[in-house]
Order: C-alpha cells, then structure tokens, then sequence
C-alpha cells in the first residue's frame, strides 16, 4: 500500500519535469543574444544554437548516474534500517509460493524482492530472465540509439526554432506512426487493420496541427449565421482563405518547414526506439543505466560533430553566427545569464524526466501512460497561451483531438468505429520493453 502511494508523486514529477523540458527549451530560444538594443524586432538575434541543446540533453542523461550512484550508496549504508523498501510485492512462483534459485540469485545481484518491487526502483531493476547481460565491449552497441537520438534531437530542436511550443509537442505525436512502421518492418511485429486506421487519424491529426500553425489568427469577426451549414460554410470559406494568404508569408515558411523537421525528428526517435527495443530483447540493462550510456555516448559523438562542424562551418565567414559556429554558442551561453540557467534547469529537468518516467512506465498501464502523455501536452498549451507565446487556435484543438482519438486507438485504449477492424485475438505490446522519449 505504502508503495502505490509513491506512483502519485512519480507522476507528477514525470509530468512537470516533462513540461518543463518543452517550455525552457523554448524559453532559451526566446532569449535575445544581439542587437537587443534595436528598435526593429526583426533585426534583434535570438538564441539559436540546437546542437548545443543536443549537447546539454545528453549532459541531463549523463546525470542518470548520479541517481545509480545515489541507490547503491542508500543500498550499502541505509537500505537495512530505512524503510523505504520494506513491506513491498514479493516475487514468488506459482507453484509453491516461494522464490526460485535463479530468481534469488538476479536479485542478489541487483535488489532485495521487497526493493526491486518499489516504484522509485523500477527504472534499476533489470529484467530477471535468460538475456545475457549487457557489459563490456557489447556496452557499444548504445551507441547506435544514441546517434539516433543526436540527429532527432537536433532535428526537432531545430524545428522548435520555428513553431510554438504546443505545436512543437503535438507534431511528436507522429511517433507512434514511425513506431509502428519500423516495427513491422525489423522486428516483425503484426499491426492489425483498426491500428493502421489510428495511425491514418494520427498523421491527419499531425497535418491539421501544423496547418493550424500555419495559418495566422484572424482578428476580423465573422458574421452571425443563422444555421450550423452556414457556419460550417463560413468556417471553410474563412479557412481556405487564410490557408491562401498565409501561405505566402515568410512565417508561414517557416512554420511548416519547422512542423516537417519536427516531424521528421521522429522518423529518428522512433529508430531510437526500435534499436533499444532489439538490444533489450537480447540483453539485459538496468533501464537508467541504457538512458546514462546512451547520455555518454551521445554526449561524446556531439562534441566530436561540433568540432568538426565548426572547423568546417562554423569558424568561416558565411557559417558565422549559425548553427555550428560552436564559440558564439558558448559565449552566448556564458554571457547571458538567461540562457545559462535555462540551461542548467533543462538538463536537471531532463535527467529528472528520465527516472521519473522509466519509474512510471514500469509501474502503471498503458492507459495511464497515454492520458499521461496527453496531459503534458495540454499542460505545454496553456502554459504557452499563459505567457502569451501564441495564440488559440480552433484548428489546433481539433488537430490534437485527432491525435489522442489515434494514439488512444492504437494502444487499444479506446475501441475502433468498426467492429471487423477490432482484433479477436489477444496480442503483447508492440515494444514489450516500454521505451520512453527522452525529452
């Protein structure tokens, strides 16, 4: 019971260290770094450094450690007179309620019963089966999510340039698309005809959210109709209209180029995931301690692209001030105190995310993880509409509304509109180990 009254503070850590990721980023982007004395808005420079935030994500990874770190000193000097473990779920066996040699012998390795069956622990329990463990040279292997994740980092931090922060978060929503896709191609996983039908929703919900970016807010209002076809008429009109004259304007460029980067950062997440998901169905790992190599890893391949890419981009004339011109990056940094304590909190809040959130998806369904999911999103909007960031959108909510609707469907969450596209048999998840996005 004392365990259960955990889950409560583990999600709501997850959601606000989640939240927090999206808006500093954000934040960090708004920053003014030259000419911030100018009258014209357009000639002040604001923050633009992704790969340096590629860099600072996986530094809030590497942190994973100290949280390995911090477990086993509690583990070697206070686990025995503390409380913290005690009372909790025992493995047993079915057969005679007792614990199995092998069992005993990986949980002497790792946690106690009692410890490995707290929330809190869960994201440092590995999985007690036949893999093989994950050490030495096989360590490397990490590595090639971790790219993953540095070109799909990159890439959205990117778009986010671009876009508002809402539509930053809802445009990842297309993951589960790529997910899917890859899934059935490397791990041979079977995608029954309502879950393709919810990912057809989720990329017309995608569509809608970026066009939603797109288009600017109309400040003129529109007449009173008389009756629900001539609002609905109107609506479109208005829409189509918007659609032409937006589509014309630089900003508008801009957003649907940073929608597609978004977007296409998750083509890369979701290899992320598909590579964790076959290095975990062969090894075994302590979820935090993939997450803290992963953070090594990625951390070290950064820096070695950021040297290079400055050597070759950055350091000359045209590439000045741009995305790889590491050195403005860092002065940028140092300089104004803005952008380094945002920084600093980003790469707590992801480290934070990462514990709390492989904590949680160890510990609850998969309907609490979605509605999770979706509250963070929700949470990134008003926030946004709060600081004045953007502005309401009506397509927007429909666009999300259409991404929850096919995400909830492909998790079986909610029931598909047709009954032959529901399955009749049971099936497992589509990634048993229940990977989670790292920022």
């Amino acid at each position: 019971m004392a365990n259960k009254a955990v889950i409560p503070f583990l999600v709501a850590m997850m959601l606000l260290t989640g939240v927090c990721n999206t808006l500093l980023s954000k934040y960090q982007d708004l920053q003014c770094v030259r000419n911030c004395d100018s009258p014209n808005e357009k000639d002040r420079q604001r923050f633009s450094q992704p790969v340096l935030q590629t860099a600072q994500m996986f530094i809030g990874e590497m942190g994973c450690w100290l949280v390995v770190g911090g477990f086993a000193l509690f583990r070697r000097y206070f686990a025995k007179d503390a409380p913290l473990f005690r009372g909790g779920y025992r493995q047993v066996n079915e057969e005679d309620g007792t614990l199995s040699d092998d069992e005993r012998h990986d949980l002497d390795d790792s946690f106690s019963a009692d410890e490995a069956a707290h929330p809190a622990a869960k994201a440092l329990v590995p999985n007690t089966d036949s893999r093989q463990p994950l050490v030495g040279v096989k360590i490397l292997l990490l590595a090639l999510p971790a790219c993953c994740d540095i070109t799909g980092t990159t890439l959205m931090n990117v778009g986010l340039l671009f876009v508002a922060a809402s539509i930053y978060q809802m445009t990842r929503g297309a993951l589960v698309l790529f997910v899917g896709l890859f899934s059935v191609l490397f791990l041979h996983r079977k995608l029954y005809l309502y879950q393709w039908f919810a990912l057809f929703i989720v990329v017309l919900g995608v569509a809608i959210v970026g066009l939603a970016g797109a288009i600017a807010p109309n400040p003129q209002a529109q007449p009173e109709a008389k009756s629900a076809i001539e609002t609905g008429l109107l609506l479109i009109r208005a829409a189509s209209d918007q659609v032409q004259v937006a589509a014309r304007t630089p900003e508008a460029v801009q957003t649907i180029l940073g929608v597609l980067m978004i977007a296409g950062g998750q083509v890369f997440t979701a290899a992320q995931f598909v590579l964790e998901e076959w290095i975990l169905e062969h090894y075994a790992l302590e979820p935090l301690k993939v997450v803290g190599w992963e953070g090594v890893f990625g951390f070290l391949v950064t820096v070695f692209g950021m040297i290079v890419l400055h050597l070759a981009v950055g350091s000359t004339q045209k590439g000045r001030y741009g995305y790889f011109d590491m050195v403005e990056g860092w002065r940028e940094m140092v300089q104004y105190r803005a952008v380094a304590v945002s920084s600093v909190l980003i790469m707590i809040s992801i480290g934070g995310f990462n514990f709390f959130g492989l904590s949680v998806t160890r510990s609850v369904s998969a309907t609490a993880r979605s509605t999770i999911d979706t509250c963070r999103t929700l949470f990134i909007w008003v926030v946004s509409l709060g600081l004045g960031w953007e502005t309401f959108k009506w397509l927007q909510i429909l666009g999300f509304v259409l991404l929850v609707y096919g995400t909830f469907v492909f998790n079986d969450i909610v029931r598909a509109p047709l009954q032959t596209c529901v399955r009749k048999e049971k099936h497992g998840e589509l990634l048993p180990e229940e990977p989670i996005e790292h920022m």
